[in-house]
């Protein structure tokens, strides 16, 4: 397999920090995808440290929000590592800008793979943060790896429930369902044929007058100089139509009341996809270990707030969270 040739300059959409030290790394999942990743840490520390490994949002890259976060928690004593996902950004994966649901909670576990084995980290304080549709797969992932000893997931999505019932459940129907299925498999086949894989767009651009306000919210972060990036899906040319073809057959968030460990879900008061933390969270409180579930809502923020509003985003409380919990 060659080798990913990382890009070499800072090429983030918000600025570096002088209190932290920044490296790229490569490591490698257990299909053998090597995942390109930034990682932070405190400068002029010596470790072991507590480690946490993030990625998202949903068709984003590392040098976005993912990013931000990392250096941050960084900042705050933390080593971080935040990746691009399979088939995305700088990571390995043929064929490209495909969303499997199975490899989203991989990557996860393989970042705490490589975490494990790196000697300035304490193998036993690992834990994971999500953003948007990566806040669901680190439920998930949570859920199937008890190496992850906490996980925050940040303005999550459920992307199996809104792939199997569009947004806010409007088409939670069979024949909705089977109208886009039988439009995705033939998809599949005019794929099939012409040898390529059609992407479906990323964010819509121009923005129509009567875009819903959640599609402006997006508009208002990946394309604009806030949070455009080259390499970023929805800043460009979205995912492959096909690639979420199991998503909605195969629902990720099934055993997350089984979570014995910590787990703090954030949402903006005002965010659309406010619902599926919500859920996520009621769930869990039913499931086995109740006492150390928490949903935090902040007043007034919509859902790309917390990408990088770094006044909105409550990094005292994630740094609480990992410090006590890890």
């Amino acid at each position: 397999m060659p080798k990913l040739e990382l890009t070499p300059i800072w090429d983030k959409v918000f600025p570096q920090s002088d209190a932290v030290e920044h490296s790229k790394i490569t490591f490698h999942n257990r299909y053998g995808i090597e995942l390109a990743a930034d990682l932070y840490k405190p400068k002029d520390a010596t470790g072991p440290f507590a480690a946490i490994a993030i990625s998202g949002p949903f068709g984003a890259v590392k040098e976005q929000s993912s990013g931000l976060y990392a250096q941050t928690l960084a900042e705050r004593g933390f080593l971080t590592l935040a990746f691009d996902p399979s088939f995305t950004g700088e990571s390995g994966g043929d064929v490209r800008y495909m969303a499997a649901g199975e490899f989203g909670i991989e990557d996860f576990s393989a970042a705490v793979d490589y975490l494990s084995c790196r000697n300035d980290v304490d193998p036993e304080r690992i834990g994971i943060l999500g953003i948007c549709g990566w806040g669901g797969m680190a439920l998930a992932a949570a859920a199937n790896d008890p190496r992850i000893k906490a996980t925050v997931a940040s303005t999550m999505y459920d992307m199996s429930r809104v792939a199997a019932n569009g947004y806010f459940d409007a088409d939670d129907n069979p024949q909705a369902r089977n109208q886009a299925r039988a439009a995705m498999a033939a998809q599949r086949t005019a794929d099939y044929q012409s040898g390529n894989n059609v992407r479906g767009g990323g964010v819509v651009d121009p923005l129509p007058d009567d875009a819903p306000y959640f599609v402006k919210d997006y508009h208002t972060y990946y394309k604009t100089p806030r949070g455009y990036h080259a390499r970023s899906l929805n800043s460009n040319d979205g995912w492959a139509v096909i690639g979420q073809w199991t998503l909605g057959t195969l629902p990720l968030l099934t055993y997350i009341g089984e979570i014995e460990r910590p787990v703090l879900i954030v949402h903006g008061e005002k965010a659309h996809s406010r619902y599926f933390g919500e859920t996520a969270y009621e769930r869990m409180k039913a499931g086995i270990a109740p006492d150390n579930k928490e949903l935090l809502i902040i007043p007034g923020a919509s859902h790309t707030d917390l990408y990088d509003q770094v006044d909105i985003i409550p990094f005292d409380t994630i740094q609480e969270f990992f410090t006590t919990n890890l």
